[in-house]
């Protein structure tokens, strides 16, 4: 019998021994050069392999070993990394995912390497990336890329209800919306994806909300049912569709759908899929009602928590956020880099679409930094359902939805 057991043991000895190897040993490849891996994540995590190989020409003593992650396997990952200890060194995280992992204790604390790499600290990024930058006062992700979402119109069908310009306050875009809506049946005003968790944060932020703490939930707050309500309204009065309907881009270019929200990537697939509306359409910074806020998000590189190769890490964060490279990567993925400097570049502060997004981000705000926000996030769509598309009441449908809100915190 005790044979037998040590038999078992040894085997899971080895299985270990087996399973520590294959993540990467002692960090260093077969040429004695220290290599660092990192996970990035869908098509990103692809395209970067062709960056890494740029990057190890400049650094002929360090490897790079991109290891491309499904964004619907990438959370279960990341999850199983933290509870072995087997992480790569590097690890891309989307920003609402940054709460989650560093309070798990899972992401290095950058603070002290701020010093030697000056390009990490806050000021070289807009003021709503800088935030999710920070947990508890650490620093534990760098900015990669940034997005934001914007209003995306067509100008000859505006136009033809009386708008030259884009609609710029809300009661604008209300007004705007409702002359659309009334061209005939089947056609809308305003598109807006109830799916998309971040809108009703942003249309509440304009409206001069501000998530108080994860002590004290303030989704009651006065700002915060008034900016629902609005939002609510354009589902109530049937300017905005309650269902999906056609694919958005067919129903932009039909005219169906002639304005919604989203982010830079849209540039291209309307170019793409409806390339007649060449000089028919355009993008404007977001309608203001207490101010224009939209939504910042995108993806940092973090360093994991036990890396063995931290400076090599740094040295490869540091060269993928260089104003040249980030513009070489907007080239190669389209999305916006998030230096603050790379905007006065040609190619985007030129740019009449491009530099829209530019001036966006002058005004943008991270999702509340709560290792809990996915889960109320959930919640809080659950209550959009029942208001826009059920007819609950706003007011006690937040309520409750605060409530249940401070239960999943406590």
């Amino acid at each position: 019998m005790r044979k037998k057991k040590w038999s078992i043991l040894l085997i899971g000895i080895l299985t270990l021994s087996t399973i520590l190897a294959a993540c990467g040993g002692n960090g260093e490849s077969k040429d004695g050069k220290k290599e660092v891996t990192v996970w990035a994540m869908g098509e990103e995590g692809k395209k970067l392999k062709g960056m890494a190989e740029k990057f190890e020409e400049e650094n002929k003593d360090i490897t790079v070993k991109v290891q491309a992650i499904p964004w619907a396997n990438a959370h279960d990952k990341l999850l199983t990394a933290v509870a072995s200890g087997n992480g790569p060194d590097v690890v891309q995280l989307g920003t609402t995912w940054i709460p989650e992992f560093a309070d798990a204790g899972a992401l290095l604390d950058l603070t002290s390497h701020l010093d030697d790499y000056p390009e990490f600290k806050s000021e070289n990024y807009f003021a709503g990336s800088a935030q999710t930058m920070k947990y508890d006062d650490q620093v534990i992700g760098v900015p990669w890329y940034i997005d934001t979402r914007v209003l995306y119109y067509r100008t000859d069908l505006l136009k033809e209800v009386g708008y030259d310009q884009a609609p710029s306050t809300w009661d604008e875009l209300k007004d705007a919306a409702e002359k659309l809506n009334a061209r005939g049946d089947d056609v809308y005003g305003l598109d807006i994806d109830r799916n998309d968790q971040i809108t009703p944060y942003i249309f509440a932020w304009q409206n001069g909300y501000e998530f108080e703490s994860k002590d004290k939930m303030n989704f009651e707050s006065p700002e915060f049912k008034e900016a629902i309500k609005y939002y609510a309204s354009f589902f109530q009065e049937g300017i905005s569709p309650t269902t999906e309907g056609i694919d958005i881009v067919q129903a932009f270019k039909d005219g169906v759908k002639p304005m919604f929200f989203s982010g830079p990537w849209m540039i291209n697939i309307i170019n793409d899929q409806a390339p007649d509306l060449k000089d028919k359409w355009a993008v404007a910074v977001m309608p203001k009602k207490e101010t224009n806020t939209s939504s910042i998000g995108g993806s940092v590189f973090s360093v994991f928590h036990n890396s063995e190769h931290v400076d090599e890490s740094l040295k490869f964060i540091s060269y993928m956020n260089e104003v040249d490279t980030q513009m070489e990567w907007l080239d190669v993925s389209n999305t916006l880099p998030s230096r603050v400097d790379a905007w006065e570049e040609p190619k985007l502060k030129e740019d009449p679409l491009l530099s829209v997004f530019g001036k966006q981000l002058e005004n943008t705000k991270a999702s509340p930094k709560i290792k809990e926000f996915e889960k109320i996030t959930q919640e809080f769509l659950a209550s959009i359902e029942r208001i826009t598309v059920g007819g609950a009441d706003v007011d006690s449908e937040i309520e409750k939805f605060n409530k249940k809100a401070q239960e999943i915190v406590e």
